[in-house]
């Protein structure tokens, strides 16, 4: 029979133990506070700062023009489903009004006995009098089944109706989720460039402010030009030099007609703020701005920049001519509206008002003319 073997007592007692436990991770702990002090993460720069707020901006225009996208679309759909609302209730009423009639004939035929034809003829007086009565009674009948028909077809249009009153109302539905995602989005990343710029100092705010104006151009110097409807843009001049967006001065040529039209609304919206998901009259996003130029000039244009980018003639950069809408990003999540000279009448973004800025100061995607 094997022996019993004798377990091993560690040398150090229970509290022992729980000492030196205790001891080695204050010790880790200690050293990992000052490894981590020694290493943290320096203070990012002005500049890194607003490398990552330009960024989040970005990024929140394009979930703005998809919230745009979503909000015209569940506009198209509740439209839609009030306008077949509408239309099942008039059917409807025709309905009720057709089985009054149809009730009305019934009831009379069951007051005049509905004595068979023959019983008819063999008990009248006047076999005349009857053919006259029995004639009518005909087309009594022929009248009835119109009526009927015409019943039949009422209730299967209600009901095919309100099928497609349940289809859109499940598509509304799927728009207004769409929509309160796009919200969260947009304003997700508006609340963390706010939380990043609020981590500046006084001094690198002005910083930033300045590096921000830099970026707009002669946005400012344009403004105090435009703002009183003169220059090239507005039609008053023939000629205007501007700084292009390659650097040199080159001539403008004045905008005519609807794309003068569309200038000069703009013109009269410069210094007004961006706000996201606005379309006048005291605020605008930058597709709304667009949207609503040309409004002002007589023409329709889809609410957000990917649609806008489709509603006239592609033309390239070399081509550009007052009255043009110009994209930018890949994304094609900016619009502005070219005036000449390089430069464009846009809503920036949050924080920075309607403004004249060269085209330039983004990536540009392409351009459309729809005047």
């Amino acid at each position: 029979m094997a022996a019993h073997r004798k377990s091993k007592h560690s040398p150090l007692g229970g509290q022992a133990v729980r000492t030196a436990a205790t001891l080695a991770l204050a010790s880790a702990a200690t050293a990992t506070l000052f490894e981590g002090s020694g290493h943290a993460a320096p203070q990012p720069t002005t500049a890194q700062v607003k490398a990552e707020v330009d960024r989040l901006y970005q990024e929140a225009e394009v979930a703005t023009e998809h919230y745009n996208g979503a909000k015209e679309k569940a506009d198209e759909a509740r439209a839609e489903l009030d306008r077949l609302r509408d239309e099942a209730a008039r059917r409807t009423e025709r309905l009720n009004t057709a089985r009054n009639e149809l009730g009305a004939v019934a009831a009379a035929q069951y007051r005049s006995g509905g004595l068979d034809p023959a019983v008819r003829l063999a008990l009248t007086s006047d076999p005349d009098q009857y053919l006259e009565r029995a004639a009518f009674a005909e087309k009594a009948g022929d009248r009835q089944a119109v009526a009927l028909t015409s019943l039949r077809r009422e209730l299967a249009a209600i009901r095919q109706l309100r099928s497609e009153s349940t289809d859109e109302l499940t598509a509304l539905r799927g728009h207004e989720a769409e929509l309160e995602r796009q919200k969260a989005v947009v304003t997700g990343k508006l609340t963390e460039a706010r939380v990043l710029l609020a981590r500046l100092t006084a001094e690198e705010r002005a910083r930033y402010e300045a590096a921000t104006a830099a970026r707009g151009g002669s946005g400012t110097s344009a403004r105090a030009d435009g703002a009183g409807g003169t220059g090239a843009a507005g039609g008053s001049a023939p000629v205007r030099a501007d700084r292009s967006s390659g650097g040199e001065r080159t001539p403008v040529v004045a905008a005519d007609g609807r794309a003068a039209e569309a200038i000069a609304f703009a013109r009269a919206q410069l210094g007004k703020p961006y706000v996201w998901g606005a379309t006048g009259p005291s605020a605008y996003d930058c597709s709304g701005l667009t949207q609503a130029a040309w409004r002002a000039a007589g023409i329709s244009l889809p609410r957000t920049t990917y649609t806008q980018i489709n509603a006239g003639q592609r033309v390239s950069r070399s081509q550009l001519a007052p009255g043009d809408l110009v994209f930018f990003y890949s994304g094609i999540s900016h619009v502005g509206l070219y005036i000449g000279g390089g430069q464009m009448i846009h809503a920036p973004r949050p924080g920075s008002p309607i403004r004249i800025a060269p085209i330039d100061e983004m990536p540009f995607a392409g351009a459309t003319r729809v005047g």
